[in-house]
């Protein structure tokens, strides 16, 4: 099978998975409203780096700030063809598209107010990959960076970790996963020791969701 076949049916697959069905267009709708309180709290940064940019569903948030520019890097090309043919015309044209790793940026030290991190921390399990990829946000933002991910202390993380104990597979090994709730003790750690100190936060539904969007400023 042609690869780039493959990868682009896969980049589709998961437009079709996240994007669309009344619940995740609700679940856009208030990530959106997350994404806005979160850039006013970065300050309206002007220049911005969307990491991983995926299939580009906050670009139109992005470009709300008339005057910011936005970079949008992913390590998929063809994500960055999807994301580009779905946006139109008039957001597309204030986005500037690269593909690249959230573990090596293909920019130099200091390249951009903020990094936009919306669709990466909660695949990642290990500490010291999440730690990894912070320096390197810490690197390249001269200010801040806008990251969520799945935390604990709630409701729906609660009864995830209930559900996963009971979720074996027939050999009685855990099930594979490809999501994770993060500590929020530790990964605000790894927050700090990469050098940031954390502005505040917004929960998606606070006390119930797991999804929680952190504003991090860069110390030092």
């Amino acid at each position: 099978m042609n690869e780039h076949v493959t990868e682009d049916s896969q980049a589709q697959q998961y437009v079709r998975r996240h994007e669309q069905g009344l619940a995740r267009r609700l679940s856009l709708w208030r990530d959106a409203q997350l994404a806005r309180q979160a850039l006013r709290d970065a300050g309206e940064p002007g220049l911005v780096l969307d990491m991983p940019s995926g299939s580009g569903r906050f670009w139109p948030v992005l470009a709300e700030h008339a005057n910011r520019v936005i970079l949008a890097a992913d390590p998929s090309a063809d994500m960055l063809d999807l994301a580009e043919a779905k946006t139109c015309a008039e957001v597309r044209k204030r986005i500037r598209t690269f593909q690249s790793s959230a573990l090596s940026i293909d920019l130099s030290a200091n390249s951009v107010d903020c990094i936009f991190c919306m669709r990466l921390f909660h695949h990642v399990a290990d500490s010291e990959k999440r730690t990894a990829i912070l320096e390197e946000f810490y690197r390249v933002t001269r200010d801040t960076a806008i990251v969520a991910l799945w935390v604990d202390g709630n409701i729906k993380a609660w009864r995830r970790r209930r559900q996963e104990g009971l979720r074996r597979t027939v050999d009685g090994a855990p099930a594979a996963r490809n999501r994770f709730v993060a500590c929020r003790a530790e990964i605000e750690s790894e927050f700090v020791e990469a050098g940031f100190r954390i502005v505040g936060h917004h929960d998606f539904l606070p006390g119930y969701a797991m999804w929680r969007v952190y504003v991090l400023r860069k110390g030092g």
